[in-house]
């Protein structure tokens, strides 16, 4: 989370998103810019993160099933 709010664009990369980091980092370049890009990043991570949830919430409710 730190990561995603210094470093913005290092944050997509290090997750394996390489364009939309090159995108954050041109975004992040202006002083004005580097908060909408750690939003952005934070969002990211914290949807990323949500969706990991979910997909074990849904593997474990599928073998309760069988």
């Amino acid at each position: 989370m730190l990561l995603a709010i210094l470093l913005p664009f290092l944050s997509f990369i290090v997750r394996g998103k390489v364009l939309t980091g090159i995108i954050c980092l041109v975004l992040q370049i202006t002083l004005i810019g580097w908060i909408p890009a750690a939003a952005w990043a934070v969002l990211s991570l914290n949807n990323e993160r949500a969706e990991g949830r979910n997909d074990k919430l849904i593997k474990a409710m599928r073998n309760n099933q069988k």
